[in-house]
C-alpha cells in the first residue's frame, strides 16, 4: 500500500520508532532483575542509565520547544521514568562501601546532564534573534553574566579535576561567547539600519515639503494672472514703436 501523505508516513514511523525505543528503555529488566535476586549492584556501573536519562531529558526539553513533537515528548517522558527507577534500584542495592561513589557518579551525572540543559535553554532565543534581527528577547547581561558563570566554574571544575563541574560549564562558556556575539552583531546592525531608515525618511519628508511649496505656489499665483485680459467688443490696442 502505497502512501502520498507525508503525516501519515510521519506519524507510522513515529509510533514504530516510539515502540522500538520503549524497549530499549526495557532492556535492562534482566540486569535489575539480576541486582534484585542478589540483592547488590555491586559490579554493574551506573554510567549508561545516567546518560540515557540525561539523553531522554534534553529531547524532552528539546519536544516541548518544538510544535508537533507528540511524538517526542510522550516517548522520552517515559523513558525519564524508567531510567530514574532503574538508578534508584541500583543506588538502593548499591553495598555500603560502594554507595558513596556510586552515588556521586550517579547524582554527577544527572547534575551534568540538567546543567548542559540551562545552558541549552537558550538556544531556541538566540535562534529568535537569528529570524528577527532584534535582540530584545536577549538581554546582554544576563549572556555576559551567565558567561562569566560559567568561566569560574569551569576553571573550579578543571583545578579540583571534577569532570562533573568542568564539562558542562565548557557548554555554558562557548554558548555565553555565541550569544554576545550575536547581541553585538544585531544591536549595532539594528543601529546602523534605523540610522539609514532615519536618512532616507528625513529624505522624503524634505522632498514633500518642496512638493508642497510649489503646490502652495502656484496657487498663489496663477498663470492667467500673467496673460492680458481682453474686454469684450474692444479690440486690443497695439502700441506704435
Amino acid at each position: 500500500m502505497a502512501f502520498s501523505n507525508e503525516k501519515e508516513l510521519a506519524f507510522i514511523f513515529g509510533l514504530l520508532g516510539n515502540i522500538v525505543s520503549f524497549l530499549v528503555f526495557l532492556a535492562p529488566i534482566p540486569t535489575f532483575y539480576a541486582i534484585f535476586k542478589k540483592k547488590s549492584s555491586d559490579g554493574y556501573q551506573s554510567i549508561p542509565y545516567v546518560v540515557a536519562l540525561s539523553s531522554a531529558s534534553l529531547l524532552l526539553y528539546y519536544g516541548v520547544l518544538k510544535t508537533n513533537a507528540t511524538m517526542i515528548i510522550s516517548i522520552n517522558a517515559i523513558g525519564i521514568v524508567i531510567e530514574l527507577t532503574y538508578l534508584i534500584l541500583f543506588l538502593i542495592y548499591a553495598s555500603t562501601k560502594e554507595k558513596g561513589p556510586q552515588r556521586v557518579d550517579a547524582v554527577g551525572w544527572i547534575c551534568a546532564a540538567f546543567n548542559l540543559a540551562v545552558f541549552a535553554a537558550p538556544l531556541s532565543i538566540m535562534r529568535r534573534v537569528i529570524k528577527t534581527k532584534s535582540v530584545e528577547f536577549m538581554p546582554f547581561t544576563l549572556s555576559f553574566f551567565l558567561t562569566l558563570c560559567a568561566t569560574a566554574w569551569f576553571f573550579y571544575g578543571l583545578f579540583v579535576k571534577d569532570m562533573f563541574i568542568a564539562l558542562p560549564n565548557t557548554l555554558g562558556f562557548l554558548f555565553g561567547i555565541a550569544q554576545m556575539i550575536l547581541y553585538m552583531i544585531y544591536k549595532y546592525g539594528n543601529k546602523k539600519l534605523a540610522e539609514t531608515d532615519k536618512g532616507s525618511n528625513q529624505q522624503e519628508v524634505s522632498l514633500d515639503m518642496e512638493k508642497m511649496a510649489s503646490i502652495s505656489s502656484a496657487q498663489q499665483h496663477p498663470t492667467s494672472q500673467h496673460q492680458p485680459q481682453v474686454t469684450a467688443g474692444k479690440p486690443v490696442e497695439s502700441s506704435n514703436v
